[in-house]
């Protein structure tokens, strides 16, 4: 059976130009575009995967909205998590159900959201960022997506250390991830995973270099490229453009080191 929207919903509407619209839906509201108007009426109480027209008769599809539209569609001042990195970094964090994470730098909230939504329903998320506008700009964002209640925000530098202790994994996208991986590693469990997000080299270095002299296991640095295609049978090929290079992810685990043991574990 086809779920029902209902009023608070938000729905995801594509026109024939594939042009995107998240619409949270609400008894009495009309949904405008330049192909004309639809009702939110005309969506509360109907199921989705199907098509319903503008009073221009133009068409639109009527689906639920990915994780990946929900966090395209934030409101955002600085630049957010790429869905190809985000995923990615879910999968390497072993985020799950009840897990409970740490994110510093938390920004315009895109990856707060996609971290919430893996660790929903019996999870938490604490994010902590030391501006507070850009807190309360993610704190609508999260609110808007029905997200906010997986998640703390901290307004707190990270210099200060992070308040949770013993978290499953703790993610940093910070200018200088390296200065912080004390805080970090008082932070994680035994075993904890830990990953950092910069988008240039010489970052790469420094934070591998500072790795170095602590606890840090499975060390591995990534950089993920995606190339989409027309979809067209009859004339497959590359999209003209490419999101090509976004950032570099370093991965690494906590490893606790027992009383008197002479070094750490080979990387």
């Amino acid at each position: 059976m086809s779920r029902v929207a209902q009023a608070g919903d938000r729905v995801l509407l594509i026109d024939r130009r594939h042009k995107r619209h998240i619409v949270t839906l609400e008894p009495g509201r009309t949904f405008h575009t330049d192909r004309g108007v639809i009702p939110h009426d005309a969506l509360i109480g109907h199921p989705y995967g199907r098509q319903v027209h503008t009073h221009l008769g133009e068409p639109f599809t009527v689906l639920q909205p990915s994780i990946a539209d929900l966090a395209k569609a934030v409101r955002r001042t600085t630049q957010i998590v790429y869905p190809k990195d985000s995923g990615y970094i879910l999968m390497r964090l072993n985020v799950h159900a009840g897990a409970r994470i740490i994110e510093g730098g938390t920004g315009s909230g895109s990856l707060t959201m996609v971290l919430a939504h893996g660790v929903m329903p019996t999870g938490h998320v604490y994010t902590y960022e030391r501006r507070p506008e850009m807190s309360a700009l993610a704190a609508r964002n999260l609110a808007k997506v029905g997200l906010d209640r997986y998640v703390t925000l901290h307004v707190r530098d990270i210099a200060d250390g992070f308040v949770e202790e013993d978290v499953d994994a703790v993610f940093l996208d910070v200018r200088e991830p390296w200065l912080y991986l004390e805080q970090a590693q008082r932070a994680l469990t035994g075993g904890g995973f830990f990953g950092a997000l910069v988008p240039t080299t010489n970052q790469v270095s420094a934070l591998l270099a500072a790795m170095q002299a602590g606890p840090w296991y499975d060390v591995d640095v990534v950089e993920l490229l995606l190339r989409r295609y027309k979809p067209n049978p009859e004339r497959l090929r590359p999209e003209d453009r490419m999101v090509a290079h976004t950032a570099f992810l370093i991965f690494a685990r906590y490893v606790k080191m027992s009383v008197g043991a002479d070094s750490a574990p080979a990387p």
